[in-house]
């Protein structure tokens, strides 16, 4: 049955539309986004459980964290493994205050920090992959995070290595003011609602990860599974290690999470439609009127880091906001800004950690602090200001988008790859020898940055360029396309399907679409019998794309 105009609808019609449409639906979206959080943090409980005490292990290395790329990796390595810079960097903080970790080595944990944080929302856009155009809105939107964060790194790092201008600029703030310590303070604004019902299930004491990274305790007798009544404790209690119980409490968060991203993105499909949805994406992504059309950006960074400091966690922020962009609520350009203010407002829990600090160590613990608010600063000055910088990250989530909505598959590589091969290889190179680090990593970008400028003039001034380089078609299959790996695994589960009748059904092509995507098929050009109403759904999909 279709949309029905007010005035054709009865009475009884207007107060079913007005409980349901009016009441119902948006409690239910408000009850689904507090379990999303809630799941967002029992997923952070689950990973500490299987890597807390790896991460606080390595954080108390002092001799492989004096190397910058080994800082960075580690950095990397340990956000992922907690599943919050907030954390990372409070445990950064801690070991700087403790004395065991100068300033000057810890900018660079905190620069990897910055990009661990950013696989969180990677994950949830895999939640939309059932939709072709859904999944590369919402894979472009959370690796738009990915893509700033990694720019920033690969121009800031040399440049903090040659200069240490982090570190001067900060060391000479923290001089200047002489701020003195909050003896303690602790900020909570939505951990308060969201406690009750994590605690209900896990309890977990933070202090653990930051104890063994300062060498308070030792990782093999510390127990990160407090005492109490809670679900999880009767799982403990059953003889299971704390390892077995954060791997049950993973699928159980993820599950909780997958249930609670679905069910949101059908309500807000239901609710965003017609005016209701022209009003909101114009109010979200219209400009500021007149001549305050440049400052529309600058009040995004401003919204993006105040929700930000509000729950406390950029991870939060930005997984949230993945879905919307998925809806194309969102647009990816409104997106970036949104992002770049969550690295600001994630800052602020390195700073209060940094001011609880005693007196005696507050001017380093709050140093470090500082590093991670100006690292964020100069990446935000360097990628955001002038158009054409804004453009490369911008222009770099797209291609990603629109690879996995093409190859589905690419998405688990892309992650697999970022968040664990990559800085586990850059990690072990470095240990071996910076200079082979530097015989492998140069050319390697070197070869990267020519193919993305010959991929740019191909789009842009193909007639400049050589015969030979204005396509890439001279060049094996394989070399420039993921079509012969994308057949090799679509080969693998056609295999599976027939090992495996019973799951027939669940084991399809990851390059097939989906079972609502008659039009999305349209939209890839890809023939079939098409009905009028089927090319104006797809024509209006292809509007909205990124």
């Amino acid at each position: 049955m279709g949309f029905q105009r007010r005035t054709d609808l009865t009475t009884r019609g207007k107060v079913r539309r007005v409980l349901v449409e009016w009441l119902l639906k948006p409690l239910c979206i408000l009850a689904l986004l507090y379990l999303f959080i809630c799941s967002l943090d029992l997923m952070s409980s689950a990973f500490r459980l299987l890597g807390g005490k790896e991460a606080g292990r390595v954080l108390s290395e002092n001799e492989l964290l004096n190397n910058p790329i080994c800082g960075l990796m580690i950095g990397i390595l340990a956000t992922v493994l907690v599943q919050s810079s907030s954390t990372s960097t409070s445990i950064v903080v801690s070991i700087v205050a403790a004395g065991i970790l100068e300033v000057q080595p810890a900018i660079f944990i905190i620069m990897g920090a910055n990009i661990g944080t950013s696989v969180t929302n990677t994950i949830v856009s895999l939640t939309q992959s059932g939709n072709r155009n859904e999944f590369r809105r919402a894979f472009a939107g959370a690796t738009i995070h990915d893509m700033f964060n990694w720019l920033s790194v690969i121009v800031l790092l040399p440049i903090e290595v040659t200069s240490h201008y982090l570190y001067h600029v900060t060391n000479a703030i923290v001089e200047a003011f002489n701020i003195q310590g909050t003896g303690g303070a602790k900020v909570e604004l939505l951990k308060v609602l969201t406690k009750p019902f994590s605690k209900l299930v896990i309890s977990i004491d933070s202090k653990v990860v930051s104890k063994i990274a300062t060498g308070e305790l030792n990782a093999t007798d510390a127990k990160l599974l407090k005492k109490g009544n809670y679900l999880f404790r009767y799982i403990a209690d059953a003889g299971l290690s704390e390892r077995a119980v954060g791997g049950i409490l993973l699928v159980v968060s993820l599950t909780m999470l997958c249930i609670c991203l679905v069910l949101m993105v059908k309500l807000l499909h239901s609710c965003l439609k017609g005016r209701i949805a022209n009003i909101i994406q114009k109010t979200i992504n219209s400009n500021l009127p007149g001549p305050f059309f440049y400052l529309t950006g600058l009040l995004a960074i401003v919204v993006g880091a105040g929700v930000t400091f509000i729950v406390q966690s950029s991870s939060v922020f930005t997984s949230a906001m993945t879905p919307l962009v998925g809806l194309g609520v969102i647009r990816l350009e409104r997106m970036y800004p949104l992002t770049l203010g969550s690295n600001i407002g994630t800052t602020a829990t390195g700073i209060l950690a940094a001011l609880a600090s005693a007196d005696g160590k507050l001017d380093s613990s709050l140093q470090i602090a500082l590093c991670h608010l100006f690292f964020n600063i100069s990446g935000i000055l360097l990628w955001y200001p002038l158009p054409f910088m804004r453009k490369v990250p911008i222009f770099l989530a797209k291609t990603l988008g629109n690879t996995t909505a093409k190859y589905r598959w690419f998405a688990i590589f892309y992650l697999v790859v970022m968040f664990f091969l990559l800085p586990l290889l850059v990690f072990g190179l470095s240990l071996v020898s910076i200079w082979l680090l530097a015989g492998v990593g140069i050319p390697f970008l070197l070869i990267v940055a020519f193919i993305i400028i010959i991929n740019v003039l191909q789009r842009k001034k193909k007639s400049i360029l050589p015969k030979k380089l204005q396509t890439w078609d001279s060049l094996p299959d394989w070399m420039h396309s993921l079509k012969p790996i994308d057949k090799m695994i679509t080969k693998i589960l056609e295999i599976v399907r027939k090992c495996c009748p019973c799951k027939k059904k669940a084991s399809v092509s990851l390059n097939s679409s989906s079972s609502s995507g008659r039009p999305l098929m349209v939209a890839y050009n890809e023939p079939h019998n098409t009905t009028k109403t089927e090319t104006v759904q797809a024509l209006s999909i292809k509007s909205t794309l990124v």
